[in-house]
């Protein structure tokens, strides 16, 4: 690919500006992928700040065996921009997918970019296929700024009432009882039927309300995710991988007494700490499958971070992989992440697809982008909105982990917490 590179200084505009109508031109293309870091501090930083464009269509995946053919792909040395969606379990193990599906999301989407914008702290690269000109600048440029906006006149209907909720999560308990799991993470989903919105102006409002960073706008044709992930799954760089794991979280305090409390709280939360450790050891024995023997290492524990809603405790593990093996054995061996899971993974799994009445689908599966040199970055997907503009469909899900000790007001509660931001833009409907 060509490439060029533009300082913001040259520009008659400034660089908010620019990226507002860099993705208002972006969402003019049947395929596109932004990542926004927000420019938070995170350890292994966030997202690599990037906006990606195609104007053909994305790559056709052998549904009974995706991950050999993103192997194949992967051979050809491109930037690769889509998600891994949470029912590729059922390609990894013997697992199947039977809930109600209102949103019709593949399992696996991936495109090669024909252009992609790279937003550098005082400049922009552009880079473009040799089938594009280089008016790249002069047409994003030209289109009008996009702007944030909450839809009004959506109706959102919950697809697990409180008392059912209740009664799922003691059904969850009773299976830690009986040993069958130690930890399973439970989730429901709130929906719109029948609903008309404009995704990029509410992504541009989520954003504003929720910063993350691991922040993202996908669009392929009709389908649209619009995410606020503060979690990530998976991040490659040369042999080096790291994962870190949400598993923890309170609601921030309305003074900065209140705040500090809260979080002290939070770290010293004995449920909370197990959970955050089961999570932990699963994902140590996810990444020793294709790491190296005693390269595994928890380079953080318990370490807790302030969102705009949220605290959470986030822990970081780290490895290297060993030799002969690649990304996509990465994958295989950590995919769907532990975090949405539970432990055992497996039986975890079995037993939500028993009580969740929702397909996952891409909630709780991983959005990210995969480099010509086989790095990678992926988020967690929560804390998400996704719409079929065809089914007039919009939804998004949230979750709490179960313990034997968890007191069921509470998950909810915490569901509510996690619910708070996509509720916030989408209940918009005063005058």
């Amino acid at each position: 690919m060509q490439s060029s590179e533009i300082n913001y200084k040259d520009l008659s505009i400034t660089s908010e500006e620019f990226r507002l109508k860099a993705l208002a031109w972006a969402n003019g293309f049947p395929l596109a992928a932004y990542y926004y870091d927000h420019n938070i501090s995170y350890p292994h930083s966030g997202f690599k700040h990037m906006l990606a464009v195609s104007g053909g269509k994305p790559i056709a995946f052998d549904a009974t065996d995706p991950f050999k053919s993103l192997r194949q792909e992967l051979q050809k040395q491109q930037l690769l921009c889509g998600y891994l969606g949470y029912d590729l379990k059922n390609n990894i193990e013997k697992l199947s997918s039977e809930n109600q599906d209102g949103l019709c999301f593949p399992a696996i989407f991936f495109f090669n970019p024909d252009i992609i914008l790279y937003f550098n702290e005082t400049s922009i690269t552009i880079e473009y296929s040799d089938i594009y000109n280089k008016n790249t600048l002069e047409n994003i440029l030209a289109t009008p700024t996009a702007k944030a906006l909450k839809p009004k006149g959506v109706t959102i209907q919950q697809r697990v009432l409180k008392d059912a909720y209740i009664a799922q999560v003691e059904k969850v308990k009773q299976h830690i009882l009986e040993g069958d799991v130690y930890e399973l993470n439970f989730c429901m989903e709130f929906f719109s039927e029948e609903t008309t919105i404009e995704p990029l102006p509410l992504y541009l409002a989520l954003s504003e309300a929720s910063p993350t960073p691991f922040s993202g706008y996908l669009k392929f044709n009709d389908k649209y995710l619009l995410c606020a992930s503060p979690e990530r799954f998976l991040k490659k760089t040369g042999t080096t991988i790291v994962s870190q794991p949400i598993k923890g979280t309170i609601k921030r305090g309305e003074t900065p007494e209140e705040d500090e409390q809260l979080r002290n709280q939070l770290r010293n939360d004995e449920k909370e700490l197990a959970e955050n450790m089961m999570i932990v050891d699963l994902v140590r024995n996810d990444l020793s499958r294709s790491c190296a023997t005693g390269s595994v290492k928890v380079e953080e524990m318990f370490g807790t971070y302030g969102f705009r809603q949220v605290w959470q405790m986030i822990s970081t593990i780290t490895g290297t992989i060993k030799p002969g093996k690649d990304l996509v054995d990465v994958l295989l061996g950590a995919f769907p992440m532990g975090s949405m899971t539970g432990a055992p993974k497996i039986s975890a799994m079995q037993i939500i697809e028993e009580l969740e009445t929702t397909i996952r689908g891409l909630y709780s599966g991983a959005f990210g982008y995969i480099t010509p040199e086989q790095d990678c970055d992926f988020n967690v997907v929560i804390r998400s909105i996704q719409y079929n503009v065809a089914q007039r469909y919009l939804s998004y899900m949230v979750g709490s982990a179960i313990t034997y000790d968890s007191d069921p007001e509470r998950e909810y509660e915490e569901c509510l917490l996690k619910a708070q931001a996509m509720m916030d833009v989408l209940m918009n409907n005063q005058d």
